[in-house]
């Protein structure tokens, strides 16, 4: 590796100190486009106002359309192929305030991506898989990846496993891995500190994709790596959501990335314009990183802050986070090229990102027992572009699969029907379910959402934790020591149903026993909830009930 030149050090170190420089630009931007969105829905109402009061018969004409366009879109709403829940949820708002409810569901109510993101980023999924190295997990004749090899040994206890393994691979489109390790890190701390050993030992490539970009010394410290790594050669990819980043980053902040040095592209995901905004769902969510095709990491932190602990919000910030090694490596760059080819005009061939020394390692389990392989994982994307809610059918079937315990991590707790009832009869049914929420929200009316969830489960016999040191971002769930799912995936609405997440499914791993470890290490920490605590007065219940009407916006 040649040694980096001080000229460049200098160079480095004064495009770091105008990225700080550049935070100052970050409030004007949310300003202005919050400001924007507001007039647009003040201007709507305001003209609506001022013709009903001006002339009566644009009025009743008025009324007449209104009523009929709101009659429109409930039809619109009941025949879609949503959940129950959100369904009610928008109905309610539309009969009840009619004008404001129809300019509401333009901004948040659909769900869907554009019919442009939606082909963009099917049609980049058909070609990366096509690319995807031969595996023996890869079914040719139904061209989708299959199930794990099954012996006289583990056939029966297995089943369960092949059939969650068949779902994630035919409605996710990603193969399971049964080589290669996985590590759980606890904090995010450990987790950055291992990203940034893997990124700073980087010859080939990096390939990062956050939710959150914040300027502070954990960005700084990870846009250095990068810049160092650039010199040497390696090729740099980034992506980062628009809307996660729009308090943090100055305007078209991507393009001031590029421009750092050539091996470094940068990709802002769906950009949200202050001027006639109506699509602000569908952000991306996911976080990973993926270094030369060998090692992905993934979990619940970003590049800011406050989830590496350089900073304190909301007292202590409990996250976790994963490595992972062998093949399912390049299921994670699979996913990440999904986006970014989808959207760059300088595609990248995704076969040179892909690692065949992990494919030829996987290729030996053909002559060997799945048993013998520390891992049994799965990594796995879940988007909007189809009605299938991937991620929550796995929590499902964890939940529902249990025989002993299934404890949870979640910073928001917003639960459907389907989820809510999965744990409430776990409960009901002698499992011990336990359920970490935050001590101190970072959202107050998404706290008021999710402590508004807390007493039908307590009523059934769930167990609901707060975080007493602060707020918990971590996103996990762990099964009776042997399945476990970690990764970006929330307890409500958003995540399950609009965001782009991933995660990876984990089966009689090591990574149970350490994901265990650290929930046995967090319970004695935690306040156990009682129906004391929630305890209200008439107007706080009021007050819940309305917010439930908006709970798919949170």
């Amino acid at each position: 590796m040649k040694e980096m030149s001080a000229r460049r050090q200098r160079r480095i170190e004064k495009i770091l100190y105008r990225d700080r420089r550049g935070k100052a630009l970050i409030y004007n931007r949310i300003f202005l486009t919050g400001l924007a969105m507001l007039l647009q829905i003040t201007l709507a109402t305001g003209i609506l106002v001022l013709l009903y009061r001006e002339n009566s018969q644009i009025a009743t004409i008025l009324t007449l359309l209104s009523n009929f366009i709101g009659f429109l879109m409930l039809l619109h709403i009941i025949n879609r192929n949503d959940k129950p829940s959100g369904k009610l949820n928008w109905v309610i708002l539309l009969l009840t305030l009619p004008v404001f409810g129809v300019l509401m569901f333009f901004l948040y109510g659909d769900g869907r991506p554009t019919k442009k993101m939606n082909r963009k980023i099917v049609a980049e999924k058909e070609k990366n898989k096509a690319a995807y190295p031969a595996v023996p997990l890869f079914n040719p004749v139904s061209e989708t990846f299959g199930e794990a090899p099954a012996t006289a040994e583990n056939s029966a206890d297995s089943a369960p496993l092949r059939g969650t393994t068949k779902y994630l691979s035919e409605y996710a489109g990603y193969p399971a891995s049964f080589d290669g390790d996985a590590t759980y890190f606890p904090s995010g701390k450990e987790t950055f500190d291992a990203i940034m050993e893997a990124v700073r030992g980087a010859k080939k490539f990096i390939l990062a994709e956050y939710f959150i970009i914040a300027p502070g010394k954990t960005w700084e410290t990870f846009l250095k790596a990068l810049l160092e790594k650039a010199e040497e050669g390696v090729a740099v990819r980034l992506i980062f959501d628009n809307a996660g980043c729009l308090k943090a980053l100055p305007p078209k902040y991507d393009r001031y990335v590029e421009s750092l040095h050539p091996n470094i592209k940068c990709l802002t995901f769906n950009p949200i314009s202050p001027v006639f905004t109506v699509r602000i769902n569908n952000r991306d969510h996911r976080k990973q990183i993926i270094v030369d095709g060998e090692t992905a990491f993934t979990g619940g932190i970003n590049l800011a802050d406050e989830y590496v602990g350089e900073k304190i919000r909301f007292g202590n910030w409990k996250d976790c986070g994963l490595r992972v090694t062998g093949s399912a490596v390049n299921t994670f760059t699979m996913m990440f090229f999904n986006i970014w080819n989808a959207f760059r005009k300088d595609k990248d061939d995704v076969s040179l990102f892909y690692s065949q020394k992990s494919a030829e390692k996987a290729q030996k389990i053909e002559r060997c027992e799945a048993a013998e392989f520390p891992a049994f994982m799965q990594p796995y994307d879940d988007s909007p572009l189809d009605k299938e809610s991937v991620s929550e059918t796995v929590y499902l079937d964890v939940i529902n699969r249990a025989e002993r315990y299934v404890w949870i991590y979640t910073p928001y707790l917003i639960l459907d029907d389907e989820l809510r009832t999965a744990l409430r009869s776990a409960a009901k049914r002698g499992i011990d379910v336990r359920i970490v929420i935050p001590g101190i929200p970072d959202k107050k009316l998404t706290y008021r959402l999710t402590k508004a969830n807390v007493p039908p489960l307590l009523k059934a016999g769930v167990k609901v934790y707060t975080y007493t040191p602060g707020f918990i971002h971590a996103k996990s769930i762990l099964a009776d020591d042997r399945f476990a799912v970690i990764g970006t995936v929330n307890f409500d609405y958003r995540s399950l149903c609009l965001n782009f997440e991933n995660a990876v499914y984990f089966s009689d791993c090591s990574v149970a026993d350490e994901l265990k470890k650290d929930c046995v290490s967090t319970f004695p920490v935690c306040h156990a909830v009682t129906k004391e605590d929630l305890r209200d007065n008439w107007f706080r219940h009021f007050g819940d009930s309305l917010l439930r009407v908006f709970e798919t916006l949170f």
